[in-house]
């Protein structure tokens, strides 16, 4: 079967497949992406792509990097950046193609070019899905590991390779020669993200001996709330996929129907006409966020390290467990809801059923072990957050102990996708070993808690319960606890 390409788009002609709205030969770059993975692909990337078609401005073209190897290259390099975003729905599935990434970089093999593209004076926004631990820093502090031995290195001065070295490098050349103002969306799962990412860039700069002031004197930080269920894509979703469009698909990335942009309104130049397909611009971002994070992102966790641990491959499975569904509710009724204010026009009570429902959908198979990875860089935005929340207004936070619990429980004996006993997939694997090590079964929450958040470690009532809840998950297993109920 012949391979998704410019030359063999026109015969997606009267195929049931949505192709761009534009001839992407037409496309000028306008945009450089740092973690050209799935994601940025079936959301940022199909949203420049219908803005460039319902704008007709095409100088937005996006130069993709992938920053850890060049499989992403391989797949996109000989479809002209061209791939499909399979949505599927329960019982339904539509493909589009997208046209917006028109040039891919692989960093570890070309990190000169990736500066140079940062550093054009066409590229007018920087977006960024590197995930958490893409950032390099210190959970429990905020501030870059100057100390990681990648960041190091950028410092050192070779050609950058961590994002916020990349970033760093390019604004210095950038405001060497005068290029002009520049926009850095950060689109991933941290809290402020925008001013996280300022911060991290200037402590970067700082430490190189760089003019920081200099640097990001005409850079907007702007803060961004995303979201969209994207799993990994299986042999049977290119399969549906080639069925759809008659040719083959190597870039093709699977999404569920629900898309969410929320992006402060403090571009410092042009932007993509976003907004004319459905990104929401506001003023401040955070109530978003933090709606976000303490309900989506703290019930996939919770429902990842539970299901992990109960048997269930995917998050659809564990959602429709009995006993974990109505542990899930508990934290959102419980800890997650009253903890928010709402965000303009949102009823937090309904966003919480969409969310369980939108996990439920068993036609994305997102699998738990996949959600419980890194969980050092995440438990910090989606629970500690919460609890510190709720501890403040004098409620117990016992659901967010439990998520916690099951987490560390993770750390302590963690389990592959078979459900067998399998390496930490942490970035913080050796320290939170050594935590458990250490601690020889004694306070062993409260030491690996202490390493994310030292202050809501100290809290002993709080820690009590995570505590109880540990040992309850450990001796009687996941249904065994949560049919017990809180421990006392």
């Amino acid at each position: 079967m012949d391979r998704l390409s410019l030359a063999n788009l026109p015969r997606l002609a009267g195929r049931p497949v949505a192709a761009p709205g534009f001839d992407p030969r037409d496309v000028t770059p306008g945009q450089v992406h740092l973690g050209l993975g799935a994601f940025h692909r079936a959301h940022q990337a199909l949203l420049t792509d219908g803005a460039m078609a319902a704008s007709g401005d095409l100088s937005w073209g996006i130069t993709g990097v992938s920053q850890r190897s060049r499989a992403v290259l391989e797949q996109l390099a000989p479809q002209d950046g061209l791939y499909g975003v399979l949505v599927s729905g329960r019982g339904a599935r539509e493909l589009r193609v997208g046209g917006a990434v028109r040039r891919v970089l692989a960093a570890p093999e070309q990190p000169e070019d990736v500066v140079a593209a940062l550093a054009d004076p066409a590229t007018r926004v920087v977006t960024l899905t590197v995930t958490e631990k893409g950032y390099r820093h210190d959970p429990a502090t905020g501030r870059l590991r100057t100390d990681d031995a990648e960041v190091a290195a950028d410092l050192a001065g070779r050609p950058p390779r961590t994002a916020v070295g990349q970033l760093g490098r390019a604004l210095v050349e950038r405001a060497r020669a005068g290029a002009g103002p520049q926009t850095v969306v950060c689109c991933d799962n941290l809290p402020g993200n925008g001013s996280f990412l300022r911060g991290l860039v200037t402590q970067f700069l700082d430490a190189a001996g760089a003019d920081a002031a200099a640097a990001l004197g005409d850079v907007a930080f702007p803060s961004s709330v995303v979201d969209r269920i994207v799993p990994g894509t299986r042999e049977e979703d290119r399969a549906a996929a080639a069925g759809l469009s008659g040719l083959r698909d190597e870039g093709l990335v699977v999404a569920e129907p629900f898309l969410q942009w929320v992006v402060e309104d403090r571009f410092a130049g042009e932007r993509p006409a976003w907004d004319a397909v459905g990104a929401r611009l506001t003023a401040d971002a955070a109530p978003f966020e933090r709606a976000k994070l303490r309900v989506l992102n703290a019930t996939h966790s919770l429902l990842a390290y539970l299901g992990l641990r109960a048997g269930a491959a995917t998050v659809a499975e564990a959602v429709t467990d009995p006993a974990i569904e109505r542990a899930a509710r508990a934290l959102l009724r419980d800890d997650a809801l009253p903890s928010l204010v709402p965000p303009e026009g949102v009823d937090l009570a309904a966003y919480g059923e969409q969310v369980l429902e939108r996990f439920a959908n068993s036609a994305l198979p997102d699998t738990t072990s996949r959600v419980a990875a890194d969980g050092s860089q995440k438990l910090g935005p989606r629970l500690l957050s919460t609890a510190r929340a709720r501890r403040a207004a004098g409620a117990p936070a016992d659901q967010v102990a439990l998520a916690v619990a099951a987490w560390c429980l993770h750390v302590a004996d963690p389990l592959g996708p078979d459900g067998r006993p399998a390496p930490l997939d942490d970035p913080l694997a050796d320290r939170l070993r050594e935590v458990v090590e250490r601690s020889a079964g004694r306070d062993v929450v409260a030491r690996l808690v202490a390493v994310l958040d030292p202050a809501l470690a100290e809290d002993q009532a709080w820690v009590s319960v995570a505590d109880d809840w540990f040992h309850a998950l450990r001796t009687h297993g996941v249904r065994g606890a949560l049919a017990a109920g809180t421990p006392s």
